[in-house]
Order: structure tokens, then sequence, then C-alpha cells
């Protein structure tokens, strides 16, 4: 049964704590790691990775977002459908051992046949988790999953930090994969203890298959748009490159995932609770989305404004080539925010059909952009260009299908609504373009002062555009 009391906010501050403990030590943990392993270590990876991504999608097939939804499934059901996942996990799991051969021989590398097959286990503990995470999504149990994904990073990234000191390269961002989706699925398991059947029956798994079908469709394409950019810079720009670019990559998704991941996450179970009544549900993720776009236009002028600097300090000098890529990359920060919220309001409308119908649109336009970008000069700064503006073209499709046809809104209301926020980052591109650059020389000080700054202009952008008060509404509501 689901527990009673459950707003978003509450969910959300559960959820940020478990988060952001995280983010702490993610950050210690990255500027060990970027100064024990090389850009050519985390372009491997990288590269198998897209693959194993890749085989998630059908580990998952929209199963874990329909237990969250159809409110309807019994104990039983659910039991089928973990039945069901754990076949599916063993074939997969065999697929991919032997498609290492095929990526080692399209990279031309066989160093990619080990790192494959090691990560055909993470591949394995991810689809046997599917059933147990939507579990605990389902009954709103957010204390768990945020102790949970404390503890297994912990875990994961202690094994990971000793393997790379004593020399293991690339094979400690395997282990990490490994150990971390083990750990969780162990824990989940124990948490949920759904029951396996020796005899399968796929009625449960039709019974949410219309809903699953254009989950797991639209997470097909989303896989596209995501991971093209690093499958295609591995093979024509190089291995060291895509180091470069998936580390300025990486540190772009801080703020998208971890200020947008404390609330997004949450999103779905909650909202679901809505979905008979579009005009509540509208005013509850508008007031989110919002705030998610408020913080997005400061996250990203940071980023942008103070790249040199994050870069230095996180990864130390070795990692300069990724400056100019952060800064392309980190254009898009704010709508990236956003478009990651999209996907839990088309869930809670149910309305997984329009969302793979607008999935398929900017994946099209994903592919056309990342195409461009490794061909026109095949260097990882056009390719970091090409996709922020995928994705900023994207965020608009998406708005555009989940307001006129999902909530059946006017469009130009909605552009109204976040108009202050776009007026405030011209104000942020204003106030770094006249910001004296010799300011602080010390790199630490620097990083300092362009917050600061940038946090200043901010505040007076808010009260311009008289969004304080409302902001302040938001947070404490």
């Amino acid at each position: 049964m689901q527990p009673e009391g459950y707003s978003i906010k509450k969910a959300a501050m559960i959820n940020a704590i478990g988060k952001y403990s995280k983010v702490l030590l993610s950050i210690v943990v990255e500027v060990v790691l970027a100064r024990l392993l090389t850009p050519h270590d985390y372009g491997i990876v990288a590269v198998v990775t897209v693959f194993t991504t890749f085989f998630a999608i059908f580990s998952d097939m929209g199963l874990g977002t329909a237990i969250i939804q159809r409110k309807n499934l019994t104990k039983e059901d659910i039991n089928q459908i973990y039945t069901f996942s754990v076949y599916l996990g063993v074939i997969l799991t065999i697929i991919f051992f032997f498609a290492s051969y095929g990526i080692a021989s399209f990279y031309k590398s066989n160093v990619y046949i080990k790192v494959g097959q090691l990560l055909s286990l993470s591949l394995l503990f991810n689809t046997l988790n599917m059933v147990p995470n939507g579990i605990l999504n389902r009954e709103k149990k957010f204390v768990a999953i945020a102790v949970r994904t404390l503890v297994v990073y912990l875990v994961s990234v202690v094994i990971t930090i000793i393997l790379a000191f004593f020399g293991a390269r690339y094979y400690a961002l395997v282990f990490q994969a490994i150990s971390s989706a083990f750990f969780t699925y162990l824990w989940n398991y124990l948490t949920t203890k759904p029951k396996f059947k020796l005899r399968y029956n796929n009625s449960a798994v039709r019974k949410v298959a219309s809903y699953s079908g254009f989950q797991f469709l639209f997470n097909l394409l989303n896989y596209f748009s995501r991971n093209l950019d690093n499958l295609l810079a591995g093979r024509f720009i190089g291995s060291t490159q895509l180091g470069y670019y998936n580390k300025a990559y990486t540190l772009m998704q801080y703020p998208v995932s971890n200020l947008a991941g404390v609330i997004t996450p949450v999103l779905h179970p909650i909202l679901s609770d809505y979905q008979d009544n579009k005009d509540v549900l509208y005013q509850k993720y508008m007031n989110i989305l919002k705030l998610l776009m408020a913080v997005g236009v400061w996250a990203e002028a940071v980023c942008i404004f103070a790249a040199p600097e994050i870069i230095g300090i996180m990864y130390g000098s070795n990692w300069s080539n990724s400056i100019i890529c952060f800064k392309l990359l980190a254009i898009s920060i704010a709508t990236q925010m956003m478009s990651s919220s999209a996907g839990a309001a088309f869930q809670a409308l149910g309305n997984t059909k329009l969302m793979f119908v607008q999935g398929c649109i900017n994946t099209a336009v994903t592919v056309v952009s990342i195409l461009i970008g490794i061909f026109s000069g095949r260097t990882i700064y056009a390719l970091a260009l090409w996709v922020s503006i995928s994705f900023i073209v994207n965020f608009i499709i998406s708005y555009f299908f989940l307001v006129s046809f999902a909530f059946k809104n006017k469009f130009v209301k909605f552009i109204k609504e976040i108009l202050p926020y776009i007026i405030i980052g011209m104000i942020l591109v204003i106030a770094v373009l006249i910001y004296p650059e010799k300011i602080g020389r010390n790199m630490y000080v620097s990083c300092f002062l362009k917050i600061v700054y940038i946090t200043f202009i901010y505040i007076i952008g808010i009260v311009l555009t008289g969004q304080k008060k409302y902001i302040l509404s938001l947070i404490f509501r």
C-alpha cells in the first residue's frame, strides 16, 4: 500500500539527503580517479558502456515504470514479471558476452573483449533489479532508496579506488559498475523479496504491455539520442579524445542529475496519484518545472563562466582539453534540467504513446546533430556544440507535445510562464561578458569569486523580473 502524506517536496527532500551525500562522495572520488586514471582508460570504458546501456533498455522494457503506474497489479502479477526479468537477464547476459567480440572487431582492439565480458555481469544484475526497484518506488520507499544509494555507492567506489591505486587502470571502472549493480540488486531483493516462479505465466506482462511497450520504445530512442556521440566518437575521433569528451559530458551532467535528479525520480510516483485530474497535475508539474529552470539558469551560467577553474580543480591540468568541450556542453544545462522531468509527466498522464512519438522526432534531431558534429571537423568541440544544439531543440519539441497535446493547453502560455527565466539568462550572459578576467589568479580564489559574482547578478535578475516571491513560495511550499 502507498503511504499517505508524501508530497513532492517531502519526497524530494528525502531523495536529496541520499543524493547530495552521494554527490559529495562522488566529487572526492572523481578528483582521486582523474589523477590515477588516464583519458584513454575512461575512453575504453565509455565505449563499452554505450553497448551495455543499449542492452539495459531491453532488460527493463518499460516494466519498471508500469509497476508504478498500474495500481491494480497484484502480488502474483509482480512475481510473474520478476520471473520474466530473471529469464530475460540470463539471455541478455549470454548474448552480450559473445557480442563483445563484435565490439572489439568494430573498434579494432581486443581490449574490448574482456571489458565487455566482465560488464555483462553488471547487465545481469541490473536486469534482475528492475522489479525490486519498481516495487520500492511504487510503495514510495524513498528513505530506503536514499540510504541504499549512498551505501552502495560508498562500497563500490572504495573498491574502485583501491583497484586504481594498484594499477588496475580501466578494469577499476569496470568493477565499479559490476559491484554497484550487484549490491543494488542484493539490497533491493532482500528489501522487497519478489518470488521467482520456475513456470512463467505471461498474463501479468500482457496486462501492462500497452503501457510498457511505448515506454520501452521511448527508452530505445532515448538511448540513441544519448549515446550515439560516444559510439561514433570512439570510432572516428579516438578513445583518448573520447575520454576528454566523456569527462566533460559527465561533469556537465552533475547539475542535471544532482539538482534536477533530486526531484525527477519521485515525480512519477507522486504525480501518478493525480492522473485523473489533468488541471491539478499540470499546476503541480509547472511549479516544479519553474523551480528546475530557476536553478538550471544559475547552474548553467556558473559552469560556462568558471569552466577552466572547475576542470582544473576537479581533474587537474592533464584534462585541460576538456575545458572548451565542457563550456559548449554546458550551454544546454537549463533546458536539460527541464526536459529531464518531461518523461515523468507523460508517464503520470498514462500517455507513453505520445511520449514515444515526440521521442522519435527528438531522436532524429539528435542523430542529425551528432553526425554533423562528428564529420564536420572530427573534433570533440564540434561534437559538443552540436550536442548542445540538439538538447535545446529537443526541449522545444518535447514541451510542445507535452503542453499542447498531452495537457491540451496553449504552448504560448507555457512560453510566457518561463519567459522571466529566459530574461534572467540573458542578463547573466551580459554580466559574464563584462567581467574582468584577471581578477583572482589563484584557481580556487578565481572559482569562488566567479560563483559569488554570478550568484549576485542572478539575484538581481530574480528581483528585476519579479520572481523573488514566487521562487521562495515554491521552495517553502
